[in-house]
């Protein structure tokens, strides 16, 4: 086993608590499934949030699926003008087996962040 980073990032479409949950909820899953990851595994999450959403933790969500047991921190993103607004980025350090191949996720309008990744849409 070695330790591995991967990152993600979803929009959301309002500043609301509901929808920062679900979207955070559904970035996540997405995470877990294309990684075989489980919370066991996460060493730490870093969560961050642009300037335009501030209604909820994106932390909460993480919790809610099982990462209560893992060190987990919400923060701003840089107020870039140009930058994409309501988006949700994560970035995770995990250990998984010495031939594993992190798979970023980038979802919704978060896609157009990293389209050098093709395997992370």
């Amino acid at each position: 086993m070695r330790l591995f980073a991967l990152r993600g990032a979803i929009s959301v479409e309002r500043n609301d608590a509901d929808e920062i949950l679900a979207a955070t909820t559904a970035l996540m899953r997405e995470i877990m499934q294309r990684n075989a990851l489980t919370p066991e595994n996460v060493v730490s999450c870093i969560f961050t949030a642009t300037n335009d959403l501030n209604a909820e933790f994106p932390a909460v969500a993480a919790r809610a699926l099982g990462f209560e047991g893992v060190p987990l921190l919400c923060a701003r993103e840089i107020a870039v003008p140009r930058a994409l607004p309501r988006v949700i980025r994560v970035l995770i350090h995990y250990y998984a087996e010495d031939g594993h191949e992190s798979k970023h996720v980038y979802l919704g309008e978060a896609s157009t962040l990293r389209e050098d990744l093709q395997a992370a849409q």
